[in-house]
């Protein structure tokens, strides 16, 4: 499905008058500070924290690295992260002029192709950055930009189907910027198979993450096409569905820290998992409503297991 286009008339008239620029709107440039609103800085966070763990678990002194650390966390989030926001804003002009009509571009603040342009933009510089911190930091970085454009650009558009595209977002939020932050830490080195477990699981966690901002767009996706898992399995199977996404990983890494001997860390995960859990009992019961409630309390949880496990795997000293 091309984005933009609607199989209904009404539909194309719609999106048309709701992405037109205020009439008072005459802008030939964004402001800054609608870029950064573009850029949004507020998801930013995860993949700096797996970068975080990247190099926590990587088990490497950080004296004398702070400025390689300091560069790659700034790649995580306020390059690559940002780039993804911008590209996918662009290509979901139409889907949020619907679902969210006052953001950037659809209000008409980011006016012409200025997103798209940022987008190309923010790419090269990302990848400009990624060069500085050696060729394997350049490979993660491409690939996680080509995750990026790929969720929202024609003609992959990965995140029509929210299986998909929830899971290109985990991989490159959290599992590409764990194994990076590692790697730099290690001049380049492979990590070791135990962070490379841990990367991948969290990874599939966060699909039930990034399925928690999808219930706020059910209207939208569901004229456009968008195959997200509220529309797919209705608001009350999609909770359900992104509550185990986020357990069942988590479970797994706290079987995982027991047989590597780091109960004390295991049992703090699981204790991280109970609150979790006793915050989804309530999420479930209305996902629409607290699905922005839950992505501000609960999450905070998730990610802090997340550390725990890094530091875990630092205190075996196998990376080191």
């Amino acid at each position: 499905m091309n984005d933009g286009m609607s199989t209904s008339t009404t539909n194309t008239n719609t999106q048309s008058q709701a992405i037109a620029p205020t009439p008072h709107l005459h802008l030939s440039r964004p402001s800054l500070r609608t870029v950064a609103e573009l850029l949004k800085p507020i998801t930013w966070f995860p993949p700096m924290w797996a970068f975080g763990c990247g190099v926590v678990s990587s088990g490497v002194a950080t004296e004398g690295k702070w400025l390689v650390i300091a560069t790659g966390v700034i790649l995580a989030g306020p390059m690559v992260c940002a780039t993804s926001q911008a590209a996918n804003d662009w290509f979901d002009r139409h889907v949020d002029a619907i679902n969210e009509p006052n953001r950037p571009i659809p209000s008409g603040r980011m006016p012409g192709r200025w997103g798209f342009n940022i987008a190309i933009l923010w790419t090269l510089l990302s990848l400009a950055v990624a060069a500085s911190l050696g060729t394997w930091v350049l490979g993660a970085a491409a690939l996680g930009l080509a995750l990026a454009w790929a969720y929202s650009a024609p003609p992959l558009r990965f995140k029509q189907n929210g299986w998909i595209g929830n899971a290109a977002c985990g991989i490159s939020y959290e599992g590409l910027a764990w194994v990076t932050g590692a790697a730099v830490m290690l001049g380049g080195a492979m990590p070791d198979n135990k962070t490379l477990m841990l990367a991948l699981l969290y990874s599939i966690g966060a699909h039930g993450i990034m399925t928690l901002n999808d219930f706020k767009s059910i209207k939208g996706d569901t004229e456009m096409g968008v195959k997200s898992l509220p529309v797919q399995h209705g608001a009350s199977g999609a909770a359900y569905i992104a509550c185990l996404m986020m357990l069942l990983p988590q479970m797994i890494v706290a079987g995982l820290l027991v047989s590597w001997g780091t109960t004390n860390f295991a049992i703090a995960v699981v204790v991280l998992i109970m609150a979790q859990i006793a915050l989804m009992a309530r999420f479930v019961k209305d996902p629409i409503g607290r699905a922005t409630w839950y992505s501000a309390i609960g999450i905070n949880f998730f990610v802090s297991g997340m550390m725990v496990s890094a530091f875990a795997v630092r205190s075996l000293g196998i990376s080191a």
